[in-house]
């Protein structure tokens, strides 16, 4: 039997990241089979434009584009279940606690980040624009926190 306050920050960041790619694919499927089709929203192509605003990389080809969205689409949703994990860790929180800090911290970040890199406007978005972007990045953080909290013993409990 080990006790789970000895895990350390590997498995802490290793178990985010599974919740993240979990919570990632939730969203994914809600947007391509509720969202989008309720909107009328095309495909958002902000990772990939993220990405090339961070990276010495721009894709020539649009097929080249969209496959660097969906790579980086991953990867920061992978990084939000990493930022979930360590937050919730460092806070010794859980469940709705641990999702709403996180979600505060993560998404303030994410909006004040990308609009400083010049990647958005949220001054000129709408009101669905704002519920969309609400919406699909908290389930993805209701997601991982779930997964996360799956895949991680409470505090004080003997894992076999």
């Amino acid at each position: 039997m080990v006790a789970t306050e000895n895990q350390g920050v590997p498995g802490t960041v290793a178990r985010g990241a599974v919740a993240g790619l979990a919570g990632t694919v939730m969203m994914t499927g809600f947007q391509r089979l509720v969202e989008m089709p309720l909107t009328g929203r095309k495909e958002s192509y902000a990772p990939a434009d993220l990405a090339m605003k961070l990276l010495p990389f721009a894709p020539r080809r649009k097929r080249d584009k969209r496959k660097l969205n969906y790579a980086a689409h991953f990867v920061v949703g992978v990084t939000w279940g990493v930022g979930h994990a360590l937050i919730s860790r460092g806070a010794g929180l859980r469940g709705q606690p641990a999702v709403g800090t996180v979600f505060a911290v993560i998404y303030g970040g994410d909006v004040v980040a990308n609009t400083a890199l010049g990647l958005t406007r949220p001054l000129d978005w709408s009101a669905q624009d704002w519920i969309v972007d609400l919406v699909d990045k908290l389930l993805l953080a209701e997601t991982a926190g779930l997964v996360f909290d799956q895949l991680t013993p409470a505090p004080g409990s003997v894992a076999m």
